[in-house]
């Protein structure tokens, strides 16, 4: 059986005399699908991203292409997490590959709910991110062990996971994880240990000072340190090479790490564009 070849293409422009931004369908091919864009405050639009197969079957390949025009503001999020199904023997893995670019002083906020790989599940994830000067984001990415209510604890064949991000055409972050738990334990100290979840959160403004980054890190891992609960959930923040920040979080349960993303969300765009965020609205 082959699997589904889905795509979407998606563009948002700012309308100056509007002064909001626009979303533009370019294409879609089924499983992915877009219905519409929300409004959000400061001229923002808030598109949700659905597949409607349910999840990602073997053999799968989507396509997401999303452009952000010069000055406008988009934040996209799932209407659920990423459901990886089992992939049949001799069957090629399961691709979503991301294409992002962000234009001079554009924004992107997106927003996905959390990776579950079931049994048997074999995927591959690659995002490339390209940031133009002044261009923001806000980027975060959790996976879980697998469907925990089925006792379905790192059984996956493997997650390979790639997210390259660059600005004005240098890199900034590369990031490559390879995760084969039926070939190494993940639960080693040198792997997740004793903790199931993990996730990674990239903020980034290209043109910033270094030291701006220096003591927004300072401010974050403060808020880091407030979150940390020892032996259920560890945080932490490094700065990137140049015009960044990551995040980072290893737990012992998936519902801890929600409410931190948005305390770092919420903290880290007070820093870069003075406005408080909601957390994203969901529809089903």
């Amino acid at each position: 059986m082959t699997g589904i070849a889905g795509a979407l293409d998606l563009l948002f422009r700012y309308d100056s005399e509007q002064k909001r931004t626009r979303f533009i369908c370019k294409a879609q091919q089924p499983p992915l699908r877009v219905i519409r864009a929300f409004p959000l405050p400061a001229g923002g639009a808030l598109v949700h991203l659905h597949n409607t197969s349910g999840g990602i079957l073997g053999g799968d390949t989507l396509q997401y292409t999303v452009h952000i025009a010069k000055d406008a503001y988009a934040q996209l999020t799932t209407t659920s997490a990423t459901r990886i199904y089992r992939s049949r023997p001799n069957q090629s893995p399961a691709q979503q590959r991301q294409t992002i670019t962000v234009e001079e002083n554009g924004l992107l906020e997106y927003l996905p709910d959390p990776l579950i790989p079931f049994a048997g599940a074999d995927y591959q994830q690659h995002t490339t991110i390209d940031l133009a000067a002044g261009a923001g984001l806000f980027y975060w990415e959790t996976v879980t062990p697998g469907r925990v209510a089925s006792d379905e604890l790192f059984q996956y064949h493997q997650l390979l996971i790639n997210c390259d991000i660059t600005a004005q055409g240098r890199p900034i972050l590369s990031e490559h994880t390879a995760l084969k738990p039926q070939q190494r334990s993940l639960t080693t100290p040198a792997q997740l240990g004793n903790y199931r979840y993990f996730s990674s959160f990239y903020i980034c403004k290209v043109g910033l000072a270094s030291t701006s980054w220096q003591h927004m890190e300072q401010e974050l891992q403060t808020l880091a340190q407030s979150l940390t609960r020892q032996n259920e959930i560890i945080w932490g923040v490094s700065t990137l090479v140049q015009h960044g920040i990551i995040v980072r979080a290893l737990s012992k349960r998936g519902r801890d790490i929600a409410p931190g993303l948005l305390a770092f969300w919420q903290a880290a765009s007070q820093i870069l564009y003075g406005r408080s965020v909601p957390p994203p609205r969901k529809i089903y």
